[in-house]
């Protein structure tokens, strides 16, 4: 069963294990390869003490869960916390779990969360790269409709890629969720 929470110190060593033990994982490969921002570790004791590791405790960030084991994260940043536009994220670091449906699953969880315990927000957005077919396909299937589609934005391993946003307002998640429990 997959669920969402925040992640703890215990969890941490297989979050290394699966997504900053290796010195390019195949995740890496998907979420966003253009920025030049992955670090690997080589041991548990560097990652423990590095800044990354305290990231993964913040509010905004939580960990993708099957059973009682991370598989990877989920997050939320203001792109302007005053106007109210939020944008989330998702990183499935072990890639057995790649193409079951678990991104979309995830999706649906962290959006209905923050939607339940936000009252002031209207939209969720989420932002991906043309190269990541995956992702686009998990955004649409939970409903978010594409907003934006800047072309030739993202340049990496000498092609060019485009920038896609998707969005999906209060109202149409509420429609959404009203239809399927009927």
């Amino acid at each position: 069963m997959i669920r969402i929470a925040p992640l703890k110190e215990e969890h941490l060593y297989n979050i290394w294990q699966i997504g900053y033990s290796q010195p390019l994982p195949q995740w890496k490969k998907w979420d966003g390869p253009y920025f030049e921002d992955y670090q690997m570790f080589p041991d548990f004791e560097a990652f423990r003490m590095s800044g990354l590791y305290t990231f993964f405790f913040k509010d905004n960030v939580w960990g993708i869960f099957i059973d009682q084991e991370p598989i990877g994260i989920v997050t939320r940043h203001w792109e302007d916390e005053k106007t109210r536009w939020l944008e989330i994220g998702i990183v499935i670091y072990d890639q057995n779990y790649w193409n079951g449906g678990y991104g979309t699953k995830t999706l649906e969880l962290w959006i209905d969360q923050i939607f339940k315990t936000t009252d002031k927000l209207e939209h969720i957005g989420l932002t991906t790269w043309s190269g990541n077919h995956r992702m686009m396909r998990a955004a649409e299937k939970v409903g978010m409709t594409k907003e934006a589609h800047i072309r030739k934005v993202r340049y990496w391993q000498g092609h060019y890629y485009d920038s896609v946003k998707y969005g999906i307002l209060r109202e149409e998640w509420v429609e959404q969720k009203k239809k399927s429990s009927s």
